[in-house]
């Protein structure tokens, strides 16, 4: 029986996009022959889409797109699941035909993104074709279709945080500026109306069980709660809160001294409210050594 060695095993992956431990199956059970190796991974791989799709894909990349005029763009997460595979550059040409996809077709909900067309194929082809060849869960999770009352702006932060603003009059390093604010402040909303009451009656109740528990008199708990719900408002509210770069002024001002207006805004962060697994990186690497 042939050696199956370290070499061999990443030369297999490099052809094949595949899993390192399906790589070393693969060659053992062909005794080492590369070319038949590569094709029992491509049949193996044609229905491998269907036996990840319930492993969790909490990784990935936030993608945008706008339009040449700025009036219309989209913003899409596509999960994966190891930043691995988030850097793969099939996977970046995925996501980011995946969400000119969306800015062309503007479909109504992901089901509707599944049979959009790219490069000829629909995009839930094109998912599991990409599935088959890098052995990980892959999935468009949420996206956003703008059309926006000023211009768009965007930034994206390493690929894991995306912002897409509208603003109104202004110029592009405002833009430039309050989408970077944005993803490194992360408010909840615009403004105080973008808050739920159910996120403001919890800040409440938590206020008053502290003022309690500090001995606050029954009388002040009111008062107290509603300062501290006040400034929870100020600090989750883009409008309200101090621009990053010059804390002496709130985004509010910084907009009103340029007389611009912003109209809304999208943040996304890969992964935000996935439940996340915990790997023992280090026993994969322990046994990926053994080969």
């Amino acid at each position: 029986m042939a050696e199956i060695t370290a070499a061999l095993v990443k030369e297999l992956r490099e052809m094949t996009d595949a899993p390192m431990m399906d790589c070393k199956k693969a060659l053992s059970e062909v005794d080492g022959d590369l070319k038949k190796a590569e094709e029992l991974l491509r049949v193996k791989f044609g229905n491998k889409a269907s036996k990840v799709s319930g492993r969790v894909a909490a990784e990935g990349l936030v993608s945008i797109a706008i339009a040449n005029d700025g009036k219309t763009g989209a913003i899409l997460e596509t999960n994966s699941e190891t930043d691995f595979c988030a850097k793969n550059d099939e996977f970046i040409n995925f996501t980011q035909n995946v969400v000119n996809a969306v800015l062309a077709s503007n479909p109504a909900d992901i089901d509707a993104l599944k049979n959009t067309i790219i490069d000829g194929s629909s995009v839930e082809d094109t998912r599991s074709a990409l599935v088959g060849k890098i052995g990980e869960n892959i999935s468009p999770r949420r996206f956003n279709y703008v059309k926006a009352h000023g211009i768009l702006h965007s930034y994206l932060h390493g690929g894991k945080i995306g912002v897409l603003i509208d603003l109104e009059g202004g110029d592009d390093e405002l833009g430039k500026d309050i989408a970077m604010h944005i993803a490194a402040s992360k408010p909840k909303a615009l403004d105080e109306t973008g808050i739920s009451q159910d996120l403001i009656d919890a800040e409440k109740r938590v206020a008053i069980e502290k003022a309690k528990e500090a001995g606050k008199p029954e009388d002040m708990l009111e008062k107290i709660a509603t300062g501290t719900v006040n400034k929870f408002l100020k600090e989750v509210t883009l409008l309200n809160q101090p621009f990053v770069k010059d804390d002496k002024q709130s985004i509010q001002a910084l907009i009103d001294s340029k007389g611009a207006k912003i109209h809304n805004f999208f943040l996304y962060i890969v992964g935000e409210g996935i439940e996340k697994i915990q790997t023992d990186f280090a026993a994969e690497v322990a046994e990926a050594s053994r080969i």
